[in-house]
């Protein structure tokens, strides 16, 4: 989810309107979310919008560690969250209703290899690009692995980002379920933007920053592409989710610094997405290097 760092003062602070006063960013109705997405033979079993909570993935990992059969397709929308979590447990914070804060669980199952599962945050970024280019009318590009672009005022800004965190606790004996968090900028003014490589759909010049119709969009696009990448058994390749991810990827043909975990860092210019969801990074001797895990940093513009 979005890296941020504690933002100014939320509409309602001492001398300000009440937080709950901005018309400009009416509450989700959840019971109108559920009429739409919920539905039998569907993806989506259950959906939840709190006014706060420290962190929807927090919610859902520690509910499954718990030993709770929370059901495939259980989703957790929250207003505002006070203690949000990206990867590399950076913190973020932004104004409620500001943007669309959610987790959901999803069972793979025995049919999908656990070495596919690492598909699932670039999978939901596929899903979500597609969704907001078709809803807000905002061309999202995506950032290895599991960032979402889009150009500001001439600059590339991320608007959103993904986490995806494995947790016990399947029902049926399943292998395991996975919480993914999507955190998504959506009308985050140019003074309420925590650090100056953010952005929101907003200052993109989005048609639209209902959130209502782009969550509607946005999980509609996971389950397309999770029902084609389940039914191929989690092969990226044979559903082209692999080709659809590369096609989107604002990372490949960009010389990038890899600061990778545990220490050291990998440059090069990075030339594909493989099979296994792995960044590979042509190094200056000629050698290629799968990155599977690290943060990128975009040295240069895409040729």
């Amino acid at each position: 989810m979005t890296p941020q760092t504690p933002s100014s003062p939320h509409p309602g602070a001492a001398g300000g309107p009440s937080r709950w006063s901005d018309l400009e960013r009416p509450p989700l109705d959840a019971a109108a979310l559920r009429r739409a997405l919920v539905r039998p033979g569907g993806l989506w079993t259950a959906l939840d919008v709190v006014p706060e909570t420290g962190s929807t993935n927090t919610d859902l990992v520690e509910r499954l560690r718990g030993g709770e059969p929370v059901a495939e397709g259980t989703v957790l929308v929250a207003e505002e969250q006070t203690a949000g979590r990206g990867r590399l447990d950076r913190y973020w914070d932004a104004p409620p209703r500001s943007g669309l804060f959610l987790s959901f669980v999803l069972h793979p199952g025995p049919a999908v290899p656990r070495a596919a599962w690492s598909w699932l945050p670039l999978l939901c970024g596929v899903g979500a690009a597609t969704a907001l280019a078709r809803t807000a009318g905002v061309d999202t590009a995506l950032k290895w692995p599991n960032d979402l672009l889009a150009d500001v005022d001439g600059e590339e800004r991320k608007v959103g980002g993904i986490l995806a965190e494995h947790a016990g606790g399947a029902a049926g004996g399943e292998p395991g379920a996975v919480v993914v968090g999507v955190g998504l900028n959506v009308s985050l003014r140019a003074g309420e933007l925590p650090v100056p490589g953010a952005g929101s759909l907003l200052l993109a010049g989005a048609a639209r920053t209902d959130r209502d119709p782009l969550l509607r969009a946005l999980l509609r696009g996971v389950e397309q592409w999770y029902g084609l990448w389940r039914g191929a058994g989690g092969d990226a390749a044979a559903c082209r989710l692999q080709e659809a991810y590369a096609a989107g990827c604002a990372t490949l043909g960009r010389r990038v610094r890899a600061e990778l975990p545990g220490g050291g860092a990998l440059s090069g210019e990075a030339v594909a997405v493989d099979g296994g969801g792995r960044l590979v990074v042509a190094t200056a001797d000629g050698t290629r290097q799968a990155v599977d895990a690290g943060d990128v940093v975009h040295l240069r513009p895409a040729r």
